[in-house]
């Protein structure tokens, strides 16, 4: 398969669907190991035996070498990214898989406010009236005042601003290191960044919990590459409506696997922020082709 050529939607589609598959397969693994161990402990877990499949790159990693802007620029995502993924695992193991998969599309809502305020980039009227739409998506998940917002909520909504910094500083990093320098950094900073999070609440994993664990690094790496295709080979404008059908996957496996009830107001609030999302993400492709087009 040839990358880089955004000119095959059906594979792009493909791609992205399998992509999604497997963070459904997150999602299972994670809410198995429930919460018995603590979230940092499962969090680190993940990371340390996700660490194994650095190995096939560890030569040409030691080849590339790092400057020491990407390193600190690596070290700080990483940071960041260790309390997101720690309250992410909280989050998951205490309240419903659809939920956390409905809020979890906030993160292009942040890295959008993130590119405004952080980069500098003009906010036009049609955009800040998406985000507006999708906070109210956001407030029709919560419903406040009609149902207690628990810790996990909250823990949630954490998670998708720290992604959302995370994927910024990201998207800089792409351009000073290759892919697989930047999944290193971030793979191993934050095994390395959980480490003070988990020393004092550990508690010893069975086996179960270890090998389920070890299911949930393969299914995200597996995720990663596969969402890695999708963007190779068909632009954001066809690939990004098919990430939303996880929502339909994760209401799907809440009900079916761990007897949780489908609530109208999720599936709502969700498709809501979906639909925010989705015309960010069209209209900035159509500013970009304009801007192309004109040579500007």
């Amino acid at each position: 398969m040839t990358i880089g050529q955004p000119d095959r939607p059906i594979a792009g589609a493909l791609w992205m669907g399998l992509s999604g598959l497997c963070f459904i397969g997150v999602y299972v693994g994670v809410k198995y190991v429930g919460t018995r161990l603590p979230a940092a402990e499962s969090a680190f877990l993940r990371y340390a035996l996700g660490l194994v499949f650095l190995l096939p790159v560890a030569r040409s990693l030691f080849r590339e070498g790092l400057s020491v802007h990407v390193i600190k620029l690596g070290a700080g995502r990483a940071f960041l990214h260790t309390f997101a993924v720690t309250l992410w695992f909280y989050a998951m193991a205490r309240i419903p898989v659809a939920e956390v998969s409905a809020m979890g599309y906030l993160t292009p809502i942040f890295v959008t406010l993130g590119a405004i305020f952080i980069l500098g980039e003009r906010l036009a009227l049609r955009r800040g009236l998406a985000i507006v739409v999708a906070i109210i998506g956001v407030l029709v998940i919560l419903r406040p005042g009609l149902r207690e917002v628990s810790m996990g909520h909250l823990a949630m909504l954490g998670t998708t601003l720290c992604f959302g910094v995370s994927y910024l500083m990201a998207k800089r990093l792409t351009d000073l290191a290759s892919a697989d320098m930047v999944v290193a950094l971030l793979s191993i900073g934050v095994t390395i960044g959980l480490i003070p999070l988990t020393i004092p609440v550990w508690i010893t994993p069975t086996s179960f919990e270890v090998v389920t664990l070890f299911a949930v690094a393969t299914f995200a790496v597996a995720g990663h590459y596969s969402m890695t295709f999708a963007f190779g080979c068909a632009p954001l404008t066809v690939t990004q409506p098919v990430g939303f059908l996880q929502l339909i996957w994760a209401v799907a496996i809440g009900y079916l696997l761990f007897g949780e009830n489908i609530d109208a107001f999720v599936i709502l609030g969700g498709v809501t922020i979906i639909g925010a999302v989705l015309y960010i993400t069209l209209r900035e492709a159509q500013l970009k082709r304009r801007l192309e087009r004109t040579g500007l």
